[in-house]
């Protein structure tokens, strides 16, 4: 922890260095005819302290900087006077809502593909994820940002109102999912016909039904969708951690299943309704998070209740259940409202800009608004990151897979599903905690480039301006943020080490 903050202290004081001597900050009103351009050069000084040695402004930046230990930040002020600390608290919160999604969206699908691309070693899936990892990590990111806004924003938006799927696109869809299925399950060849035959009509089926009731624009959802999807996660949960025989664990989860279905039965109505007052925002907010932990409390009091000599296995596969059915819920509750949203946003995803300006509706629209604000951006910055996480996983895997503790259990008989979920994987996962550690903190980083091509004003944006306007302030406010989340993201890799392997701590 000491070194983390002596290279943060060092960094900070070449980073100052550097930016005040990048540039002149009052070449702009040097050159202006204003004729209130001494003035206004006058109070440009006073804000930016010009008229006091470098390493004066330094350490009167890094007193202010320190006093957010106490929770009394003093960043400073801008080249305009106005408050940094302020500026940073509102791009940060931007940045850090798409960072987060973004990184929660590379972990969960990039682990995943890595470790059924490691299984099936030297398969065509296999090729398939590793040739489309090396793609979309040599991707550059404002190519494809641009790309993103015109397929998945301008022509989509264009496509919405008529809403029809051609039989030829439903085909086309189901074939290729159903092909990229069967090449991650696996088996002999009447086996994977088979699977590719069952998805194929699974998948152009569901397709079909949502063409025939314009699903897109009038999502059909409910209660009793919910509760077949949360039954079905609780069988996979199951199935992924200890299998139907372990009667403490199955149970555990089952009863945090039908805790989640009751609980949004009852609270559905409620949180179903329409504010349109904003002081009642907040409001609903608390009440939705109040709803999650209040799911997570009960999810653990499960699995200690109900695990037995299998409690912590237990604890953990309730807590995840509880947290995807926590999701499912809110995307339920987003869908119900989808078509109320396109009653006065026609077209739906955005561009650019993390909200809509001057808008003014319904606290579900303006969730929705927030979300859809996300898609594009966040979809960009977790393409670049699924692709070093695959790579990554495999690699890791293969290489526990190969160990002899694996041949043993292999040997002894045990499921194969058990020696991957059980033995090889948490293992597996362990160098996995670095890349996500830092890959956080360089998400905050990179999205400089996402942000300017999207219109945020997060981060990336004040770093930028503060470049172009030699102000030090917003761009080591930028750096506190971003040497802080690296830092924290670090201990908590450290942490993480621990729990996938207790050996560590020793």
């Amino acid at each position: 922890m000491g070194q983390s903050v002596l290279i943060l202290l060092l960094g900070s004081l070449v980073l100052y260095v550097l930016v005040i001597n990048s540039g002149d900050p009052l070449e702009d009103l040097r050159e202006s005819n204003d004729p209130n351009r001494e003035n206004r050069i006058q109070a440009r000084i006073a804000n930016m302290n010009l008229d006091l040695p470098w390493y004066t402004r330094y350490l009167t930046w890094l007193g202010g900087a320190a006093r957010c230990v106490i929770g009394q930040c003093d960043l400073g002020t801008s080249r305009d006077g106005q408050s940094v600390t302020a500026l940073v608290t509102q791009a940060a919160s931007a940045t850090l809502r798409l960072v987060i999604v973004a990184t929660l969206a590379a972990i969960i699908i990039g682990i995943t593909l890595g470790i059924v691309s490691a299984v099936r070693q030297y398969s065509g899936f296999d090729y398939g994820v590793t040739l489309m990892a090396f793609v979309f990590f040599s991707l550059p990111v404002f190519w494809f940002a641009v790309l993103l806004k015109h397929y998945a924003a301008i022509q989509f938006n264009d496509w919405l109102p008529a809403g029809q799927i051609s039989l030829r696109t439903i085909l086309i869809s189901a074939a290729v999912i159903a092909f990229i299925l069967q090449a991650a399950l696996g088996g002999h060849w009447k086996r994977r016909l088979a699977t590719f035959g069952v998805i194929f009509v699974i998948v152009g089926g569901v397709l079909f039904y949502m063409d025939a009731v314009e699903w897109l624009r009038r999502p059909a959802v409910g209660l009793p969708i919910y509760i077949l999807a949360v039954i079905g996660l609780a069988v996979l949960v199951i199935v992924l951690t200890s299998g139907f025989k372990n009667p403490r664990v199955r149970n555990a989860v089952f009863a945090t299943a039908g805790i989640a279905i009751v609980g949004y039965a009852v609270m559905r109505p409620t949180l179903m309704a329409e504010r349109t007052d904003p002081e009642t925002f907040r409001g609903a907010t608390l009440l939705l998070l109040g709803c999650l932990v209040a799911g997570v409390v009960l999810a653990v009091l499960a699995g200690q209740l109900l695990g037995g000599f299998s409690r912590r296995q237990a604890t953990g596969a309730a807590v995840v259940t509880s947290l995807f059915s926590s999701a499912l819920a809110f995307a339920d509750l987003m869908l119900s409202h989808w078509s109320g949203y396109l009653a006065v946003m026609p077209r739906p995803i955005p561009t650019i800009a993390a909200v809509t300006p001057n808008f003014y509706s319904t606290y579900w629209n303006h969730m929705i608004d927030t979300a859809t604000h996300l898609i594009l951006p966040t979809v960009a910055l977790t393409a670049i990151s699924i692709a070093a996480y695959t790579r990554y996983t495999r690699a890791s895997m293969l290489d526990v897979l190969n160990q002899d503790y694996i041949r043993t259990a292999r040997s002894k008989g045990i499921a194969e599903r058990k020696v991957i979920t059980r033995h090889a994987l948490r293992n597996g996962l362990i160098p996995i905690a670095t890349i996500v550690a830092f890959d956080f903190a360089g998400l905050i980083g990179g999205a400089v480039i996402t942000e300017t091509v999207f219109g945020w004003q997060g981060m990336g944006n004040l770093f930028r301006v503060g470049l172009e306007q030699v102000d030090p302030a917003p761009v080591m406010g930028f750096f506190l943020v971003t040497g802080s989340a690296a830092v924290l993201m670090n201990l908590v890799a450290d942490l993480a080490y621990a729990i996938l392997d207790p050996r560590i701590t020793g």
